[in-house]
């Protein structure tokens, strides 16, 4: 499966602004989505979002995000069966070690011809809700 843009299969138009640069510094509006739109991170039962364990692991791990990149900041965020949005606040742009572009030596990086392998198989999601304390 080709993940490549086609214009005469993908009609979205972007939504960014003209001109922005969004390299700088500010406050971003994120969405990940779940691959195939699966519902992955809980359900909605009554108009309330209950969290499985997947859920509660993105709620864990945007939460964290702040303690991995002090340049960030994390405002308000909603998980929802396959999505979440969030508001990320970014300051002071600019790689650190954590994200280093070019190898910490002059020997190459090692490559392999291997594919990953990759599996098929759904992931088993269960039916019960997970008890809110």
């Amino acid at each position: 499966m080709s993940n490549n843009y086609n214009p005469l299969v993908h009609h979205r138009r972007s939504i960014r602004l003209k001109g922005y640069d969004y390299s700088k510094s500010g406050a971003y509006f994120v969405t990940p989505n779940v691959q195939h739109h699966l519902c992955f991170f809980g359900k909605i039962i009554q108009g309330e979002m209950i969290k499985n364990d997947a859920g509660l692991m993105i709620e864990k791990w945007w939460i964290e995000l702040k303690n991995k990149f002090p340049n960030i900041e994390l405002d308000e965020f909603q998980i929802m069966p396959n999505h979440f949005h969030g508001i990320i606040i970014i300051n002071n742009v600019g790689a650190d070690l954590r994200v280093c572009p070019i190898p910490i030596s002059n020997e190459p990086i090692p490559v392999s011809d291997e594919p990953i392998p990759v599996s098929n198989e759904p992931i088993p999601i269960s039916d019960e809700p997970i008890p809110i304390s």
